[in-house]
């Protein structure tokens, strides 16, 4: 019988494996650290033949540059800043994501959260609740119609494309934002193209990241972006938490420039109990408090989406340990 392959999946899965093993019980066992932070990895990881990666630590060049058999590293999941591709890349080791998985997911909860903020029913609702104001709409006033509001998304790829979609439907205007879009994109869409992040966020009254986190787009949207956006604007983020300056939100939505934010998504998460904008979610008193939406890094979830990520994930681990062509290598 031909030696078996070890594929270790680091963090966040644990068992039961039903996915991945109904995918590689054929070649390989598989095996969950359970692994909160990279020091876990230590003596677990070295003669894996497969990793697979997901979010609770960064995996470091100090990890991979211990592999010794790993013919690929795997993210089943859309981002990938969250490993070393260079260093991977150096060691002749492709890393794979899973690109569409959660696309549907992802811009469902976007547009939810940014229709939520828009109609004052979560400013209502977290008021209401602690008996605070009259029972009717006063307190949430002025709220507009979303017909005709321009909703303002940065980074059109696939999740961005599904939202954009979705605030048509809506009767919303949408704009984009993304330089690395061909031009033709927003002919294709029936959408408008902002030739600057300037334009789109001053003339957007809903302004929704879907871009991924690089070094282009770290801190892109700080203080002085979201002072762009016109006073009474909303800020959805379900992309990356560090391309937002979450203590600049904070700011804006107690000096009444922001009317809303819904943030899925924090640059370390959990959050520690020191940061700005858990503080103010948390305080009654704070004056962002009840204009302040916050979500624990589950736009993406749906339980046929779980199914998905792990099974494409798995899919992708096989073609590497047999040989075959990869689909979605993102550190050629």
């Amino acid at each position: 019988m031909p030696e078996r392959f070890r594929v270790v999946i680091t963090d966040l899965i644990v068992e039961p494996l039903n996915h991945e093993r109904a995918v590689l019980d054929e070649v390989a066992d598989v095996v969950a650290l359970g692994a909160m932070r990279e020091s876990d990895l230590i003596g677990q990881v070295e003669n894996a033949d497969a990793l697979m990666v997901y979010h609770y630590f960064r995996l470091t060049r100090a990890t991979i540059d211990r592999l010794r058999n790993c013919r690929v590293i795997v993210r089943p999941g859309v981002g990938y800043d969250g490993i070393d591709i260079a260093a991977a890349r150096e060691r002749g080791i492709p890393v794979c994501n899973v690109p569409d998985y959660g696309t549907e997911e992802v811009a469902d909860s976007a547009v939810a959260m940014a229709v939520t903020l828009a109609r004052g029913s979560h400013f209502l609702n977290s008021r209401l609740r602690r008996g605070i104001g009259q029972w009717n709409v006063d307190q949430a006033a002025p709220i507009f119609r979303l017909r005709g509001r321009r909703f303002g998304i940065i980074g059109c790829g696939r999740i961005g494309t599904a939202a954009a979609m979705r605030a048509k439907a809506f009767g919303m205007q949408v704009s984009f934002y993304d330089p690395y879009l061909p031009d033709g994109v927003d002919k294709a869409l029936g959408i408008h193209r902002s030739e600057s992040l300037a334009e789109l966020l001053s003339t957007s009254h809903l302004v929704s990241l879907h871009c991924p986190l690089t070094a282009e787009t770290r801190g892109m949207i700080s203080a002085n972006e979201i002072r762009q956006i016109p006073r009474g604007g909303f800020l959805v983020n379900t992309a990356r938490g560090g391309v937002v300056d979450s203590q600049a939100v904070v700011d804006a939505l107690a000096d009444g420039h922001l009317a809303g934010a819904a943030i899925d998504v924090l640059e370390h998460e959990p959050p520690p109990e020191d940061s700005p904008i858990l503080a103010a979610w948390r305080d009654p008193s704070h004056p962002a408090h009840d204009r302040l939406l916050l979500n624990p890094h589950t736009a993406f979830y749906c339980e046929e989406g779980c199914e998905e990520f792990r099974t494409k994930g798995a899919r992708e681990v096989l073609r590497a340990l047999q040989g075959q062509p990869l689909r979605n290598v993102v550190n050629a």
